[in-house]
């Protein structure tokens, strides 16, 4: 299965539009900032499952902060981070989706890509697809394993 991970939109759409069609996932996560973004990924693209998360910059959201869910058998933890002080380090971040027994815990926020993995939990910021920055990252997970790769559009 291969899912496609956005942040930090920001109103442009047309990079994860390119994206999405350059690489035909199954599935879509948007980790924040700005929700419409990933409403408009939902109309452009119905078959294609979105999950998302509201930001900082998503005043007035009614949606969860904090989702967690599972796919291909592994349990995702998705945030846009700035709840959990992400500019300032991980480890509040990192300690909560290991409680919750996530084996993925994606954020965004601070715009920069990261990606490491710790105990066998990947912790992952694609960056921002946004503001020129055209970061996302593509997820696979198959045969019980997750891979991650970072990219650019």
């Amino acid at each position: 299965m291969k899912i496609l991970v956005f942040s930090d939109s920001h109103r442009f759409v047309q990079p994860m539009v390119d994206a999405v069609l350059a690489e035909d996932p199954a599935q879509i996560i948007h980790l924040g900032d700005v929700e419409p973004d990933a409403r408009e990924l939902s109309r452009l693209f119905p078959a294609i499952p979105v999950a998302s998360v509201p930001g900082n910059c998503d005043l007035g959201s009614t949606d969860d902060p904090v989702k967690q869910f599972t796919l291909g058998g592994k349990k995702f933890f998705i945030t846009h981070g700035h709840r959990y002080g992400v500019k300032l380090g991980y480890a509040k971040l990192v300690n909560t989706g290991m409680a919750a027994g996530a084996d993925v815990v994606l954020f965004g926020h601070t715009h920069q890509a990261f990606e490491t993995w710790l105990d066998g939990v990947l912790i992952a910021n694609p960056g921002a697809v946004g503001y020129g920055g055209g970061n996302y990252a593509v997820l696979t997970l198959e045969n019980g394993t997750v891979a991650y790769e970072a990219k650019k559009i």
